[in-house]
């Protein structure tokens, strides 16, 4: 398929800033995926399109404060670093602007040397692996010194660094939120527990692979980078136990969705696992878990804009798409939400 195929065209204007006032009182679109229709609601609204018997499945990753500014020893020349990917305990694969600045060897400090780092490799497509120096608990040194890693689109400061995690946020290790969770608040899903619908948590730390650009012509040839993924056996077991007594499966977002695929057999079971996924799920994928899902609107000609067209078909998305151009639905992060189902 062409790349090209998943294009729309999308005024500046209606990429999200801010978080909505109150999470649940962000817009919902809903789309049948079997007739196509279109309905415009809020997303508290969605209680309304769970049954009980169903099962919510959500992420529980938290987001790093992975954003670093160090300047580099010997010449103090100001650094950006942001960490992807934990590959040991004090190594981590980064992105590093000025890049050229970061060779093999290099040392920066960052705050007031309370943290320092050494360039000892080079990663994909130009990022650095490095090893960290530190007093204590790494991940409160990192509290203290980074930033939220919001995407490049979002301009503006965020006020609350909550606002970027989900209510239910509990294991530390994303470079990005699982955004369609955002809109949840813990009133919201204990009226959809009071209902009936089961809530399950998985975990997949969402690396910046998710959002890199497709850079080839024709999806088929794209490759995915790989995110660490958990499943807990309470979390197999409600998921099993659900499609054996006929309710659906309704993953949160598209890194649940990956998941839930990455560990499902050929006949929708999951078991205990974890482990890294690449999977990359684009039209003509046969979903085998996941039977709907809750996210938001993402880039043209993404792989994220990809995985909800295998799930809705292409035609009925690019329709949604250029519906909520015209509706001006927020897009993006802080953006509102669609409910495929």
């Amino acid at each position: 398929m062409d790349v090209k195929d998943f294009y729309f065209d999308l005024p500046e204007e209606l990429i999200a800033q801010h978080p909505a006032e109150k999470r649940d009182e962000s817009r919902l679109m809903v789309l049948d995926k079997r007739t196509g229709e279109l309905n415009h609601k809020h997303f508290k609204d969605i209680i309304d399109y769970l049954n009980p018997g169903d099962c919510l499945v959500l992420n529980n990753t938290r987001v790093l404060p992975a954003r670093l500014i160090g300047s580099k020893e010997g010449t103090g020349a100001k650094m950006e670093f942001l960490l992807l990917k934990r590959i040991d305990k004090d190594k981590w694969e980064t992105l590093v602007k000025p890049g050229k600045k970061a060779k093999v060897g290099s040392n920066f400090i960052f705050g007031n040397g309370e943290l320092k780092a050494e360039v000892v490799g080079i990663g994909d497509e130009g990022s650095r692996i490095v090893q960290f120096q530190y007093q204590g608990i790494f991940e409160e040194v990192l509290d203290k010194l980074g930033q939220m890693p919001l995407p490049p689109y979002i301009k503006e400061k965020l006020q609350d660094r909550e606002r970027y995690q989900t209510v239910y946020s509990k294991e530390v290790g994303s470079a990005a939120a699982p955004t369609a969770g955002l809109h949840f608040t813990k009133e919201l899903l204990e009226k959809i527990k009071a209902k009936g619908v089961k809530v399950a948590f998985l975990t997949l730390h969402v690396g910046l692979g998710t959002f890199r650009p497709v850079k080839v012509d024709t999806i088929e040839e794209h490759h995915m980078h790989s995110e660490f993924y958990c499943m807990t056996k309470e979390t197999a077991d409600i998921i099993n136990e659900t499609k054996k007594s006929g309710g659906r499966i309704i993953a949160v977002g598209t890194t649940s969705s990956r998941t839930l695929e990455s560990i499902g057999t050929e006949d929708g079971v999951v078991q205990e696992k974890s482990g890294w996924t690449d999977i990359f799920i684009y039209p003509g994928y046969k979903f085998k878990v996941v039977d709907a899902l809750i996210t938001n609107f993402h880039i043209p000609e993404s792989t994220l804009i990809m995985l909800v067209s295998a799930l809705a078909g292409r035609e009925n998305i690019m329709k949604a798409y250029n519906t909520a151009v015209k509706e001006k639905y927020r897009f993006f992060s802080f953006g509102d939400a669609m409910f495929i189902g």
